[in-house]
């Protein structure tokens, strides 16, 4: 398989610094930055955690204000970053990670693992492996 250029390539945010490091990667493997697409995955919530009011708040809002944040960062690193095409999901970040680079035809998807082990990452999961498991296409874990 040639690495080098790739025409999509997904790079899923958390607003991490391994993350945004993750697009430095992938704007290796791509010809022009407009092959990038970046997604951050927004937790669903439920209507009963207590001590928050989230009626008020709907999805389609916390969506545009997510995108909003990342455009804004994106725009603080680099010019380059400005061409980056970007998408905020909702739901399972290993199931949105990977829906989403298959609706884009992505060849490959670059993500950071945050190394989490032992009873924090059965406690959390590990979104690294989740989208290793259901992605379609290759999937480049980055570790520091």
């Amino acid at each position: 398989m040639a690495w080098l250029p790739k025409a999509d390539v997904v790079v899923p945010i958390d607003f991490s610094d391994e993350s945004f490091a993750a697009i430095d990667t992938a704007l290796d493997l791509v010809k022009t930055p407009e092959s990038v697409h970046v997604v951050h995955v927004l937790p669903e919530l439920s209507a009963t955690e207590p001590g928050v009011v989230w009626g008020e708040v709907d999805d389609a809002s916390r969506m545009d204000h997510a995108e909003d944040a990342l455009r804004a960062q994106l725009k603080s690193e680099s010019d380059t970053y400005n061409q980056i095409d970007v998408a905020v999901a909702i739901g399972d970040p290993g199931h949105e990670i990977a829906d989403y680079a298959s609706n884009v035809g992505a060849d490959i998807i670059v993500l950071p693992c945050h190394g989490r082990t032992g009873l924090k990452r059965l406690l959390i999961g590990s979104v690294a492996e989740r989208v290793v498991r259901l992605a379609h296409c290759p999937v480049l874990v980055l570790k520091d």
